[in-house]
Order: C-alpha cells, then sequence, then structure tokens
C-alpha cells in the first residue's frame, strides 16, 4: 500500500446496533476496490474484518478492526467496531481517530439502543448514516428516517432514496446528481439512468430539505437561498462538503451490503464530501509543527506480542526510528510501521498527518499513549473508557495454573482497558471486572483459545465483616504441662464497640498480674484471632480490647501461652458480645431515560437499596442511592434487561452496615454448611 498525503485520507468508524451490518459493509467497499476477490459474508466466517476465532465462532465483531479501502486515488481508513453494549470500550477508542462516525441502522428494525447510545455519547461528530438491508423483508427506509428525525435533534437529511424495497430493491436516486443507478447483486456493477417517473414528487421533496441543509452549512449561500436564487449544483456540493464535515447536518444513503447495493455511491461521497483529518477538532486545536501519533487500541498476540493501533494526528511519522513516549517518558525504537488490512500486514516507509496503522513490539506504549518527538514533546488527552461493572470470580480449573493464569490476565489486560483485575485478600478469590456476561465469556475463551488457560467462573464472594454490639469481659487461660517447661498463660479482657477504626488494643494491668513484657504477645494473639469470627468466621472490625488483668507462672510462662489466651478470650468474649454480621454498602449511580424511573426506583426498593436524590442530566435522570454490595453483583445484567440496555450506572464503597436479622440467618447458615463441606 503506497503512502497517502493528508487530503486524499478518510477516517471513518462504522458504529452503531449489533446485527446491523457493520462488518459486511466493510467487505464490500472492500470488494468493490478490488482489495479481494471475493465478498465475503459474516454467516461464513470468512470477513477480512472479523478475523478472531471468538468473532467467526460467535458471527458477531467483538474487537474493533482496521480495513483500509484504496478507491479513487484515496485511502478510506475503515475501522468496523461491535455493536454490543460489552465492547462498547472498543467504539470510544476508534471514535478518537475517526473524523466521521458512519451510524449502520437496518432498514427493517430502524432506531435501536446502540445508535441511540453512540449519537447522545459524540453530539459534535460528524455523522453519516447508512440504512442497510433494504432487500430484507420489512424493510422501510421513510420509517427509518422519520424515525431518525423524531429520536434526535439534529439536521437529518438523505443524499439517496431507494428504488423499491424488500426483494424489489434494486438501487437508488442520488439527490445531489439527480439520476437513478441501478446495481447487479453481488458484483456491485453500477448502471446509470433516468429517475422513474413516479418516484418525482419523492425526489423533488427531499431534494429541497437537501439544498437547504447545504445552504445553511454556508452563510453566502444561505443568503443567496433565502433571497430566493436557486443554487447552482458546484454550490450545492460545496455546501454540502462544509455540513458533512462539521457535523452541522447528517447526511442518509441507503443499500444492502450483503447483495453490494448502493455501496458504491456511499464510497464516492465518503471521497468527495466527508471530513478530512485536517477537519478534526483535535487537529485543529494542536501545534502542527508538532508530532502527535496516539495509540487507541492494543492487540496481545502470544507469539508475535503486541502490537499498538495508531493514529499520526500531526506531523509525518518514518519508519526505523526513535520516538518519545510522552505518557511514560520512554524511548521507544520503531522498526516498522505496519498498515492493517483485518489481521494481513504489509510496511509502509512514511505515515502523514491523518493516517491510521499499526507497530509491534514497543517496550512500555500502552493505549492511550502519545508518541512524539523528544526534543518537542505533546500529550495528549487519555481517552476515556467506561469502568466495569460486573464482578466475576475466576480460577484456573488445574490447580497448577495459578501462574500462567496471572500471566495471561496481564497480557489480556494490555489489550483491553476496561477490565481491572485484583486479589481480593479477604475472601481469596481473583476477581474480573468486566462490562457485562458476553464480555467475561469472551475473555475466557480468550484465556484458553489465545494462552492455553482453562478457567471457571464463579460469582464473587461477598467480603462480610463482624462485629459487636455489647461490652463483655472475657477470661482466657492456656495452660499445658507435658514433661519440662509447661505452659501457661492468663488473661482477663474487656470486649467494647469501637465507635472509629478497626481495632484498638490497651491495658489496665495493675499490681504486675500481666508482666509488661507479654502485653504485645496478647496484641498479637487478638490481632491474629480478628481475621475469623464467630458468626460465620468473616473478619472481626470495629472492636476495643483491653487487657485489664491476669496471671503468669515465673517458669512456664511465655509470649505463645499468652498468645493462645488471648485467642481463647477473644472467642468466649466475642460469643458473649452480640454479634452481628456487617455489609458493605455502595454509593450508586445510575443514569437513565426518564420513562425508566418507576421500574428502577422500585428494583432498587426491592435490593434494599436507599434513594439518596435525583437529578437531571441532559436529556436523561440520575439516580443516587445507597445499595449493599450482596444486592448489586449482578446489577450490570438487571440494568440491561430493565432498561434495553439504556441505562449506565457507577458504584464505589461507602461503608459497612449491619446485615437485617433474616439476611444474616441465610448468610450464616450458608457459611456453616461451607465449612462443613470443607472439613469432611
Amino acid at each position: 500500500m503506497k503512502v497517502y498525503p493528508t487530503s486524499k485520507i478518510r477516517n471513518i468508524a462504522l458504529v452503531g446496533h449489533g446485527g446491523t451490518g457493520k462488518t459486511s459493509l466493510a467487505e464490500a467497499m472492500l470488494y468493490n476496490t478490488g482489495a479481494t476477490t471475493r465478498l465475503g459474508k459474516v454467516d461464513d466466517g470468512n470477513t477480512v474484518a472479523d478475523f478472531l476465532p471468538e468473532e467467526v465462532k460467535k458471527k458477531i465483531t467483538i474487537s474493533t478492526s482496521l480495513v483500509p479501502c484504496e478507491y479513487r486515488d484515496h485511502k478510506i481508513n475503515v475501522l468496523d467496531t461491535p455493536g454490543f453494549a460489552d465492547f462498547y470500550f472498543e467504539v470510544i477508542g476508534a471514535a478518537r481517530v475517526a473524523d466521521t462516525l458512519v451510524m449502520i441502522l437496518s432498514a427493517n428494525a430502524g432506531v435501536e439502543v446502540q445508535t441511540e447510545v453512540v449519537w447522545e455519547d459524540f453530539p459534535d461528530m460528524p455523522k453519516l448514516v447508512f440504512v442497510n438491508k433494504m432487500d430484507r423483508e420489512n424493510a422501510d427506509f421513510f420509517k427509518v428516517l422519520d424515525q431518525l428525525k423524531d429520536t434526535f435533534s439534529d439536521v437529518v437529511v438523505p443524499v439517496q432514496i431507494p428504488i423499491g424495497s424488500e426483494s424489489s430493491f434494486k438501487g437508488v436516486v442520488d439527490l445531489v446528481k439527480m439520476k437513478a443507478y441501478t446495481f447487479e447483486e453481488g458484483s456491485g456493477k453500477m448502471t446509470e439512468g433516468e429517475i422513474p417517473a413516479d418516484m418525482m414528487d419523492d425526489v423533488e421533496l427531499y431534494k429541497e430539505q437537501l439544498i437547504e441543509a447545504a445552504a445553511e452549512a454556508d452563510d453566502d449561500l444561505l443568503a443567496k437561498y433565502l433571497e430566493g436564487e436557486e443554487l447552482t449544483d458546484a454550490e450545492i456540493l460545496t455546501g454540502i462538503k462544509k455540513a458533512a464535515a462539521s457535523g452541522s447536518a447528517v447526511f442518509v444513503f441507503c443499500g444492502s451490503a450483503v447483495k453490494n447495493i448502493g455501496i458504491q455511491p456511499f464510497m464516492d461521497f465518503v471521497v468527495d464530501c466527508a471530513a478530512t483529518p485536517e477537519d478534526n477538532p483535535l487537529y485543529k486545536e494542536m501545534d502542527q509543527s508538532k508530532l502527535a501519533i496516539q495509540v487507541f487500541k492494543t492487540i496481545a498476540d502470544p507469539y508475535i506480542g503486541r502490537l499498538n493501533m495508531f493514529r499520526v494526528f500531526t506531523g509525518t511519522m518514518k519508519a526505523d526510528n526513535s520516538y518519545y513516549n510522552a505518557s511514560k517518558e520512554k524511548d521507544e525504537r520503531i522498526a516498522q510501521l505496519l498498515v492493517m488490512t483485518g489481521k494481513e500486514q504489509s510496511a509502509v516507509p512514511e505515515l502523514n498527518t491523518g493516517d491510521i496503522a499499526a507497530v509491534a513490539k514497543l517496550n512500555t506504549t500502552a493505549t492511550g499513549d502519545t508518541l512524539c518527538q523528544k526534543s518537542n514533546p505533546v500529550s495528549m488527552d487519555p481517552i476515556e473508557f467506561p469502568q466495569p461493572t460486573l464482578n466475576m470470580a475466576i480460577e484456573p480449573k488445574s490447580k497448577g495454573d495459578e501462574d500462567k493464569l496471572s500471566g495471561a490476565l496481564q497480557r489480556i489486560k494490555e489489550e483491553d482497558p476496561t477490565i481491572i483485575i485484583e486479589k481480593n485478600t479477604e475472601t481469596k478469590q481473583t476477581l474480573l471486572k468486566s462490562m457485562g456476561d458476553t464480555h467475561v465469556d469472551i475473555l475466557i475463551e480468550k484465556l484458553k483459545s489465545k494462552f492455553g488457560v482453562d478457567v471457571i467462573s464463579k460469582d464473587m464472594k461477598i467480603p462480610y465483616r463482624e462485629t459487636i454490639r455489647a461490652t463483655i469481659e472475657a477470661e482466657g487461660k492456656h495452660k499445658k504441662q507435658s514433661g519440662g517447661h509447661g505452659q501457661y498463660g492468663h488473661v482477663k479482657i474487656r470486649f467494647e464497640p469501637l465507635a472509629e477504626g478497626d481495632f484498638e488494643f490497651g491495658e489496665q494491668v495493675f499490681g504486675g498480674s500481666v508482666p509488661r513484657q507479654y502485653f504485645p504477645a496478647v496484641e498479637k494473639g487478638l490481632m491474629e484471632a480478628l481475621d475469623e469470627g464467630v458468626l460465620a468466621g468473616y473478619p472481626v472490625t470495629s472492636l476495643k480490647a483491653t487487657l485489664f488483668d491476669g496471671s503468669y507462672h515465673s517458669v512456664d510462662s511465655s509470649e505463645m501461652a499468652f498468645k493462645m489466651a488471648a485467642r481463647l478470650a477473644f472467642r468466649k468474649g466475642l460469643e458473649g458480645a452480640k454479634p452481628v454480621l456487617l455489609e458493605p454498602i455502595m454509593n450508586v449511580e445510575i443514569v437513565i431515560p426518564e420513562s425508566f424511573m418507576g421500574d428502577i426506583i422500585g428494583d432498587l426498593n426491592s435490593k434494599r437499596g436507599r434513594v439518596q436524590g435525583m437529578e437531571p442530566v441532559g436529556r436523561k435522570q440520575l439516580i443516587k442511592a445507597q445499595v449493599p454490595l450482596a444486592e448489586m453483583a449482578r446489577y450490570t445484567i438487571d440494568l440491561k434487561s430493565m432498561t434495553q440496555g439504556r441505562g449506565k450506572f457507577t458504584m464505589e464503597y461507602s461503608h459497612y452496615e449491619e446485615v437485617p436479622a433474616q439476611n444474616a440467618d441465610k448468610i450464616i447458615e450458608k457459611a456453616r454448611q461451607e465449612k462443613e463441606e470443607k472439613e469432611k
């Protein structure tokens, strides 16, 4: 692939709901440029963009892939993104480096959840709409067009209208060129003709809307239009270019990607009118004399190592050079610049402003990092990815694979910026925080197929705690005689609730009943005992212990004996001090469309949640609540179900609170059963 100047580069991200045909559109674009000799199909598992084993198996996109198309002496960098909510972070990465979002909609399904999510999250980004699957049953272009206008505040204007629909769909009328184009199914061969007479009423209606959108993008054209003068074809095209590049209007196309109908006119529009790299707001804000490169995606491969995908925002990048990672403050040596077409790679000597490519085997560079010249440093804002909300525990099927799993998780973490892996010291579980259950399934498949580690997932254990509600004095005596020196330790300890903090030890021993040198041993014995409470074996917190009396033996007493005595006193004391179970309470913030308010609040009440407040956030509502962690374990899945995927939430730890008696009884009984099973 040759090196392209900035003016001849177009960067588009195909985005939208799952199953709308994003990958099929990318495949048709590649085929029409001669990059492939056959039109690959998702169902056949032979597309260029979906090449991961998990994508072929599930027939869905789970990872953004780059498929550049060389068309009319231009390079269109096509980023094919996933349409499922669990992989939305891939869309966010792609949107950082694209200049235009191409929203793909199904002609028979219209505006779906992920369409709304992407549109709302990137309100100022230029957008085009491609209404796909015009050949399918119940396809209705005009219904989808009306839905777009009703749902979004943007100026939504068709550039084409379809000739026929469902099984009779055969082409489009181009409202700019005022010509009809019909297509040969599969080959995409296009035939130009006159507009059918029975379509002229619709054509004139939408042509007027197109002229109005073009005029509003340019002050001179608008003045001429308002004065009633007719705009020339060249002027209309100028206005359309400005509107498309700035995002002041959203232009709508239609076609069938799997049948390769209507794809070529869409590609022509991308080349002629879509935003260029120099239209990108980030480019305009930057010092264009400096080199600035940002990594938007990392692929971890067990054989070739790390592959970083990036965009050159300003400047020219050359192969066989050293660059400075401003984010990590480290130098990186780059041998080859790789143009990716799906999984295929080809080397180029340099890349100009606006181009997108990849580099292999960098030492420290990760997603979001900025590469630049050390002599002229620049640092771009990191990409803000969503926080994971689903907690699952994972463990290797084979006990000997712990180290292997740890290494594999670190590699997967390199390519997935949303997962968090942490070891919970209380529950002894390795927790994998992810975006949802599909995300977990894919991660587990990747661990097996890529890194050879078989893992199983389990529900996260809730880190309960125990404490006391009463003050009590307890005695502990450890006495053992077995030839030679015996063991003797005797303590009396007062246990009481502690208002702040986990544990506090004090002493009020008079007359040397317990020698001072044994105080640390008593404290140590108590601290070790804190790990396991008397109700269900959970750690004990908010406890004050005061050693106030005891006795010793001049020969048989030892630190070990007093440690053991302290532990005995602890067990005895806590059993009589009204022990209770505590659970973690989370601060939860939920953002949802207002229509779901009743359902969400009702569900929070059923989860023992307390709503703290509500406030509007744009067109949505923010609910603030405090909810026990035990009730939030699978809330990611619940919220998706209740809001059809339109809700988002975050949560963070707030405090511990007493578990209601009926819930505590079940937790204690379960812990008892698990202990018995373990002992068997």
